[in-house]
Parts: C-alpha cells; structure tokens; sequence
C-alpha cells in the first residue's frame, strides 16, 4: 500500500527517515523551521510543503525536539487532518505532553501512534532502529510495513504512552553507561593504564555491550564528534527525573549522572557528543588533556 505522507522535522534523525519511506515507494512531502534542513532534504528527492500538504496526508510523520515543539505541532496536525488520517510521532518526549496531544487526536477523529526510536543518526540512515510503539494496536498493525522501513525490530507495549516511558528507560541505561564508563576509565588512566588498550579489553569483556562497542570506535582515538549531544541527554534526563518523581521511582544514580552531565555543558563540552560526560570526571581527577 502506497501511502501520501508529509514529513515534520527533517533534522538528523527525520531526514534519512523520511527518506527511506519515499525509497520504499510512498509520497512523501516534508517541512522543516530550517531553511538549511529543507534544503538538505531537497537534495534527497524529498518535496518540500507547507501546512496545505496536512488535510491531503494519509499520514503525517513527526520529529521533535521537545515537548514544546510536540504540544504546538501535535495540536496543530490533530485540527489540520481528516477525520480517520494518522499521526505518527517519534520524538521522545514527557508521557504528560503526549497524552494531551492524544486528546486533541481523539476528539478530531484522527488515529495517534506514537513510535519512539532507539538508535542514532547512523543507524537512522542504514535503517537499523529499534521501533517502540503504543497507541491504537490496528492502527500499529496497519502501518507496521512503513513503520519497518526505519528497522527490523519493532515492538508494540500499548494502547497508551508506553512507547514514551519505554524509551526514556533504553536512555536512563544509555546515560549510565557513560557514567560509568567515564568512572572506570578515569580510575584506569589514573593507575597508570593506556587509553587505547583499556578500549580494545572492554570490547572483549563481558561488559562489551553494542552501545560500548559502538562508542569505542570513535572513543578509543577520543573522538567526541556529537551522534547525541551533551544538551540532547540533558534534555532526555530532566524528562527521567520527572517521569521517576511522577512513578515515586527511586532513580539517584540517574540523579548523579545529571549532575555529572550538567559539568560538562558547564566546562564547554554541551555540543560534544554525551560521552565527554567522560571529560567531566577525568577533570574532576585532575586528568588533563
């Protein structure tokens, strides 16, 4: 089934998103606030549109930075789309401001998924992410052929937000693997171990996990080039600490590694890539670089 869909947030996750559902055969026209972005995604063969392309879309895509940017683009699809159209967003974002999104989407006739994705701008482009839905479970099984274009793993968790809590939690134990990371490898350096070799062991250990194995390739030469900045996980850990608060769940581990992360957006480290979370501790232990 060939679907017209348009396209909202064509940044470094949406734009090869929304390229790869053009590829597998569907009109796909997009927007973007950034001239620079619409640009780039003209380059890709995708058609830039303004709001006239929501009342035409069977669906309508988004990628959002942020539950601001949700709640105005969110309210303003749910009143632009015909009754029985859907909405797909994907950005990662507080189960609060969803849920008023979905209101809007309910009394508007118009079906709401949320799809939260695990990877990063990489896998985005070699269509290797981890798809996280809830929502209505026909809506999800009906789109389940798009929605494959962006990954081969894809699970359903619910009618509701779940999509959202689920991948707060994959980016809770992203963040406390940096922290972690950065504790033991600043406790190696100071012992007097090498940079290089401490990668090359903890890739073969028991503690090589595909997120250290992907980190260790730019890290080992300490390549801090951002896939997800410090500010991004600032942003993402604010939204854990107040979805733990919310839940009455103790999280103080998370609690320190948010402190630890807010060092380096302080020492000059906030567009680096989240792991210069390293950098911070490594100062802390007078290791200068």
């Amino acid at each position: 089934m060939n679907l017209s869909l348009h396209f909202i947030g064509v940044g470094k996750m949406g734009l090869p998103m929304a390229a790869h559902l053009q590829a597998a055969g569907h009109a796909v026209t997009v927007s973007d606030p950034d001239p620079a972005r619409l640009a780039r995604a003209a380059e890709r063969g995708l058609r830039p549109a303004g709001s006239e392309a929501l009342a035409q879309a069977d669906v309508v895509v988004s990628s959002l930075p942020h539950d601001a940017a949700l709640r105005n683009v969110g309210l303003a699809v749910a009143g632009a789309l015909r009754s029985g159209a859907v909405y797909v967003d994907t950005s990662t974002v507080s189960q609060r401001v969803s849920a008023e999104v979905a209101t809007a989407c309910a009394a508007a006739g118009v079906e709401y998924l949320r799809t939260t994705v695990s990877g990063n701008n990489h896998m985005a482009e070699a269509a290797q992410l981890t798809v996280m839905a809830s929502g209505p479970r026909a809506t999800h099984e009906r789109l389940l052929p798009l929605l494959r274009c962006w990954g081969p793993n894809h699970f359903y968790l619910g009618e509701g937000e779940q999509a959202r809590l689920m991948k707060l939690v994959v980016n809770l134990l992203i963040a406390q693997t940096s922290a972690m990371l950065a504790e033991g490898l600043t406790l190696g350096q100071k012992g007097g171990l090498g940079w290089e070799d401490m990668w090359a062991v903890l890739g073969a250990s028991a503690v090589a996990s595909p997120i250290l194995k992907a980190k260790a390739v730019q890290l080992s030469q300490r390549d801090f080039s951002p896939t997800f900045t410090v500010t991004q996980m600032n942003k993402d850990l604010d939204l854990i600490l107040a979805e733990a608060a919310a839940c009455e769940a103790p999280v103080p581990q998370t609690a320190a590694t948010r402190q630890l992360m807010a060092s380096a957006q302080a020492q000059g480290d906030a567009g680096d890539d989240y792991a210069a979370i390293i950098k911070a501790v490594e100062r802390s232990a007078g290791l200068a670089r």
